[in-house]
């Protein structure tokens, strides 16, 4: 049985209709499966006390794919931290950008594939940890004021308190020099003499000390004799 040339024709349309279909829908699921936003994704890390940004793309096709970073203000671009190229891998090829975040500072990150991905940006936005990479350094920790150990009296300090009168031979010695003196004054004389060591008259007064007693005692002889020729007439 021979088949008519109108059904020959009919099977070759239908068999078109359905190849093409068939490489539309795999041409669109191949675009789907190739490369896709979903496959990247951006991570804030520490490198010990250092800051980074890092894009991982998962993309097993190995599509080339420019990566761009950008730190957010207010919904706006404040600056560009950086651009890489990363061809994607199966098990995952990883990027790094150098940024000294601060804690809950937030970044866009762009990608751009060509035919694939026409700059989009990782959803949502990257927003650093709370915690930065570097630890502040506590401070040193100083005993209060008033705790602080009183200073070591030096070697010189009992001789000096020694040589320092009390409060009460203070007091007394106060009293004495304040209360009147009846005592007499020393003479000019004698504190001249008591300064230079001798007096530049001491052998005039002495020799007039002399003659006083040399005539007293010539008035007591001469008294005791008239004296005594009274009582004999």
């Amino acid at each position: 049985m021979s088949i008519s040339r109108r059904n020959a024709r009919r099977s070759v349309r239908i068999l078109g209709l359905a190849s093409a279909s068939a490489a539309l829908v795999l041409g669109v699921s191949g675009q789907a499966l190739a490369c896709n936003i979903g496959e990247f994704k951006a991570e804030a890390t520490c490198k010990g006390e250092k800051g980074q940004i890092t894009v991982t793309d998962r993309d097993f096709s190995g599509q080339k794919a420019t990566v761009s970073v950008f730190l957010e203000n207010n919904g706006a671009d404040e600056k560009k931290i950086g651009e890489q190229v990363v061809t994607g891998t199966k098990e995952g090829a990883t990027i790094v950008f150098d940024e000294d975040w601060a804690p809950g500072a937030v970044y866009r990150v762009n990608v751009n594939v060509p035919r694939f991905i026409d700059n989009k940006n990782i959803e949502p936005n990257l927003t650093a940890p709370a915690t930065a990479c570097k630890k502040e350094e506590s401070p040193s920790q100083t005993p209060p004021a008033s705790e602080s150990p009183a200073p070591t009296p030096s070697a010189s300090a009992p001789a000096e308190d020694s040589a320092t009168p009390s409060a009460s031979e203070s007091s007394a010695a106060g009293a004495v020099s304040e209360a009147p003196s009846n005592a007499p004054s020393a003479a000019i004389g004698d504190s001249n003499l008591a300064e230079t060591g001798a007096n530049s008259n001491t052998g005039l007064i002495a020799g007039v000390a002399g003659a006083l007693v040399v005539v007293g005692g010539g008035a007591v002889y001469f008294g005791m004799r008239r004296r005594g020729a009274k009582s004999g007439s």
